[in-house]
């Protein structure tokens, strides 16, 4: 488990101080997904960087599965950083190894036996499927497969812990999928905590449990991704989310139907999102519905789903189908009500 209590970061330039991280307070569970997601600026790398201390906090503790890293020396701060791997946007490798030595470098510098340096070694090319490519060098490789070294690399000495510095942000589209593929895989098979963060809310979308949203150094939102994807709160969520949601074209379609009925946004989420509910709804009130848009997509492995439908009969009849749908834990937002 991750703790940052009260963390703060301050920068000094003379008369000058810039104020990196304001009261952050994380808690981030053992083996799950935690993306950090802001626009350039924002203090995310400052944030990530604070967890293994190679940025240093003005005030507050870095607690990492009970131990406090802010109290340590500096031998034993050095132990610690080895059960804290790290990836990076631009790979971070060394050109003149090869592969293989690449991945070999923490271990050597952890002074691993040789034998054990090379079992170790095959062992990680073959986990992100480069188990072919160990005598290459960086330059005979794709973006791809420069990152895949990366996180062997990262791996290499058994983290607890994967801090993702923009891991996939230098990487297209189809590329991008592939990396995030493996980080499920791995976070899957070694129950490994993986800390992201990000400006694509695709990122945030596809692998992460929960996130953090942070602006101007301060967390604004946080939570379960499906909920903060489904009900942000804060304008610079809405504006991640307008990333990968299809726009909900609902402007024209109000006005025009205002006299033809009650227009509404119906939220699913889980299971849920496949069962006839609205069709169930309906048929006990007597009102029937047209299907102004609709979408289903998911989140990591949740299924969600939002519908926009006008329901038509009288508003009584309308309004009871709403309180059956919200009875089935459904989310529902009134557009507006009328009257056929």
């Amino acid at each position: 488990m991750i703790k940052l209590q009260q963390l703060r970061k301050e920068y000094r330039s003379g008369s000058h101080t810039t104020h990196a991280l304001e009261e952050i307070n994380l808690t981030i569970a053992k083996g799950e997904i935690f993306g950090i997601i802001g626009h350039s600026g924002a203090g995310k790398s400052t944030l990530l960087r604070s967890i293994n201390l190679l940025e240093r906090p003005t005030e507050g503790k870095v607690i990492v599965d009970g131990v406090d890293l802010t109290s340590l020396s500096t031998k034993r701060l050095q132990e610690q950083r080895r059960r804290i791997g790290m990836i990076f946007q631009h790979f971070n490798l060394l050109s003149s190894a090869t592969v293989e030595e690449n991945i070999a470098f923490p271990l050597r510098l952890a002074g691993t036996s040789k034998s054990a340096v090379k079992a170790r070694v095959r062992e990680l090319l073959n986990l992100v499927g480069l188990g072919e490519q160990g005598r290459k060098y960086p330059a005979q490789l794709s973006g791809g497969q420069k990152q895949r070294v990366g996180i062997a690399r990262a791996l290499a000495t058994n983290p607890d812990v994967l801090l993702c510095d923009e891991a996939t942000s230098a990487l297209d589209p189809q590329t991008t999928n592939s990396i995030l593929a493996l980080l499920l895989d791995i976070n899957s098979k070694l129950n490994i905590t993986i800390v992201l963060i990000t400006h694509e809310m695709h990122v945030i979308r596809s692998i992460c449990d929960r996130v953090a949203v942070i602006h101007a150094g301060q967390i604004v939102e946080q939570g379960p991704v499906a909920e903060v994807f489904l009900k942000p709160r804060h304008g610079v969520t809405k504006q991640f989310i307008e990333q990968v949601a299809d726009p909900v074209e609902l402007d024209a379609a109000a006005a025009d139907q205002t006299d033809a009925g009650t227009v509404i946004q119906i939220n699913f989420l889980g299971e849920t999102t496949y069962d006839p509910i609205l069709s169930r709804a309906v048929q006990q009130t007597g009102v029937t519905f047209s299907i102004l848009q609709g979408t289903i997509s998911r989140m990591k492995n949740t299924p969600y789903g939002q519908l926009v439908v006008r329901l038509q009969g009288p508003a009584e009849a309308a309004e009871q189908t709403i309180v059956l749908l919200r009875e089935s834990g459904l989310d529902v937002e009134v557009y507006n009500h009328g009257l056929v």
